[in-house]
């Protein structure tokens, strides 16, 4: 049985058999998602994707973010391959690195971590480096679509 709930673009649970939901609700981790990629851009320039999310409030919300390594590496399903994903819950994912906000520990902090779609597995890079964004946000109650 899935954990996700799909978000229509007004922030209200959509039909289960929705193909065009703005986000989803993951039950188990208590976070929303984005249902499709917001961008692809550099480590620098994703906080800017996700802040246009919250200036239109996405979804009827204004606190998305960039999530977390251990965040994102949630959503990857070592069930599956190209993409290692939901493609239900997520239909526009075809694989490749996701950004998360956890910059690697070695200093100069150059590196941020990234999950690969294509198998779900995570490694750092480059920040200058283009990846693609998924926001996030925190619910307060996945049942209650918050």
């Amino acid at each position: 049985m899935t954990s996700f709930v799909k978000i229509a673009a007004s922030g209200k649970p959509a039909r289960a058999n929705a193909k065009n939901h703005a986000a989803v609700i993951d039950q188990r981790h208590g976070l929303m998602w984005t249902a499709k990629d917001v961008g692809t851009v550099t480590f620098r320039n994703a906080p800017a994707l996700v802040a246009d999310l919250n200036a239109n409030a996405f979804a009827g919300f204004t606190d998305w973010r960039l999530p977390t390594l251990q965040e994102l590496f949630t959503i990857a399903d070592h069930s599956r391959t190209s993409p290692a994903i939901d493609t239900d819950a997520f239909p526009t994912c075809k694989g490749g690195w996701y950004w998360s906000s956890t910059v690697h520990a070695s200093p100069p902090s150059v590196y941020a971590w990234r999950v690969l779609f294509n198998d779900g597995y995570a490694f750092y890079s480059h920040q200058h480096y283009d990846g693609r964004v998924r926001a996030v946000r925190s619910v307060s109650s996945a049942a209650s679509g918050q």
